[in-house]
């Protein structure tokens, strides 16, 4: 799973304060109107409102139970805070420093599609290349679509992919490759007028664009980017993240708080989510692209190969009554309006078992916070964001904003499958017998799976490098498995059913939890 495009319109609306909006003479009259904004800051605002970070992260550090944060801010063109708060790990004593590494989670899109941009500048690409032209063997179910299908269209999420397609595969332990193969067989919405967010298919284009390249993903970053920007704690490779001695611990959400449980390995969707960085290098990146692709005098990406990745695209969320902001997505980056009238340029990440990152930026002030933390997404860094925003732009806070988010990331955590927190039926009939289920079955999508017999019960083997599920009875042919993965959190529960019994041995099995959208049949083979 990874991220989470949230936007701001969400929030603002009863509890809100009331904005006065200035005298003409306090808003600039020379700019054109598409570049008006309705809310003039004064001089010092932005310097006060830098100066109440230190409040605003102790504060929903405290209410979130967050372990560790970072953050950075920077306006015109300077470094103005980069601070760590609380620790790197629960139990240990290292403490977060500017220079912490984090997974970065989905702030790996935009800051991949500045990576695409500096090959849309050097004529490598053009947002506009067909996929089909850099990558032949990538297809989706329909060939004209396939065949007319860009990079753009797929950075921007409106190439008609299920929301978050593949995602399901990796969970299993597939490799990119194979994952980008298997998108074909997924049934698509309308083309260019739907938006569904999608890690590969992204990631498609990133593969696309690093072999016209000539090379891998991560080293074209870091040869296009990280290291022209000097963001030396920087990669988009898993091993340089695990080896950094300077390490933020993920943490998943329990009932008794946060704790470091699982490792998050997200090299498949690496042009997607692989990203890990820390504030000090996030800086230097977000200082580049309000500085319209220059650093230290050197233009790094084309302004106008980097204009179309911040500018609408598609909608990401569409309006639900008159007076709402739409929310649009750019070539990855969410791109949308402030209240003041501002252009807001953001993105949020996410991982379920230990990541929760965001950054905005208001190029109209040259302004931009990044914050990354080692916990599992539940508004907190989108909280501390939103209030900095607001006091850079209106001198107070307009609401309570982790009480406005935080409610909204709960259903990322609804356990999954229809038998969790139930019991076995007490008139349960009895299970099949071992041997007319072992075997293995097959599915168009998932691949092989194998059910063994160990120690008189029943294993669901799965996955490129098999994950092991053990079975427990249910009722009748229905068995469970208790299931934890990025987009499952634990207490989730999966049934598996044996089905089409002939000739002494089940012909199917159907899984419940495997798809995003509904349970998977498979066949004996």
């Amino acid at each position: 799973m990874t991220s989470f495009a949230l936007s701001r319109r969400l929030f603002l609306g009863t509890g809100a304060a009331a904005l006065v909006a200035p005298p003409l003479a306090a808003v600039a009259q020379d700019l054109p109107p598409d570049r008006v904004v309705g809310v003039a800051v004064p001089p010092g605002q932005i310097d006060a409102a830098v100066a109440e970070l230190d409040r605003i992260v102790a504060d929903v550090m405290a209410r979130s139970g967050i372990p560790g944060v970072a953050v950075a801010v920077v306006h015109e063109g300077r470094t103005v805070l980069a601070s760590g708060y609380g620790l790197r790990r629960v139990g240990a004593a290292e403490l977060v420093t500017p220079d912490t590494v984090f997974q970065l989670a989905s702030l790996s899109k935009p800051v991949g599609a500045t990576v695409v941009a500096h090959q849309v500048g050097e004529g490598v690409v053009s947002w506009d290349s067909r996929m089909r032209d850099l990558l032949p063997w990538f297809a989706l179910s329909d060939p004209d679509r396939s065949l007319k299908l860009t990079i753009g269209d797929l950075y921007s999420h409106r190439s008609g992919l299920p929301d978050h397609a593949g995602d399901d595969l990796e969970d299993l332990g597939f490799d990119r490759q194979t994952i980008l193969e298997r998108l074909r067989l997924l049934p698509l919405a309308p083309f260019r007028i739907s938006y569904a967010y999608t890690n590969y298919g992204l990631t498609a284009a990133g593969e696309a664009v690093a072999q016209a390249s000539g090379t891998d993903w991560a080293s074209l970053s870091e040869e296009v980017l990280y290291r022209p920007l000097g963001m030396a704690s920087t990669s988009s490779r898993f091993a340089d993240f695990m080896a950094a001695e300077n390490r933020a611990i993920p943490h998943a959400r329990t009932a008794d708080g946060f704790a470091p449980l699982f490792q998050r390995q997200p090299d498949p969707q690496s042009p997607a989510g692989g990203v890990s960085s820390s504030v000090n290098d996030m800086a230097v990146w977000m200082k580049m692209v309000l500085a319209n692709g220059a650093h230290d005098g050197t233009q790094v990406l084309t302004p106008g190969a980097l204009l179309p990745a911040i500018s609408p695209q598609a909608f990401s969320s569409q309006p639900q009554s008159p007076d709402a902001r739409a929310g649009f997505y750019g070539f990855g980056f969410n791109v949308g309006v402030e209240p003041s009238g501002r252009v807001r340029l953001s993105h949020s990440g996410a991982f379920l078992l230990g990541a929760g990152t965001c950054f905005s930026l208001i190029p109209s002030l040259d302004l931009g916070i990044m914050v990354l933390s080692n916990a599992a997404p539940v508004g907190a860094v989108e909280s501390i964001a939103a209030a900095f925003t607001d006091l850079a732009q209106f001198g107070h806070e307009t609401r309570d904003w982790y009480a406005g988010f935080s409610p909204r990331f709960e259903g990322f955590y609804t356990l999954r499958g229809h038998t969790e927190g139930a019991s076995a039926p007490a008139a349960a009939a009895p299970p099949p017998a071992a041997e007319t289920c072992i075997g293995v079955y097959a599915h168009p999508y998932f691949g092989m799976i194998e059910i063994v017999e160990k120690n008189d019960a029943l294993i669901l083997a799965a996955g490129p490098k098999p994950m092991l599920f053990p079975l427990q009875p249910w009722d009748g042919a229905m068995m469970v498995f208790d299931f934890v993965n990025e987009n499952a959190p634990v207490g989730s529960r999966s049934s598996l059913i044996f089905g089409d019994f002939a000739g002494g041995r089940a012909g199917s099995l159907e899984i419940e939890l495997f798809g995003e959208t509904g349970p998977s049949r498979f066949l004996r083979v």
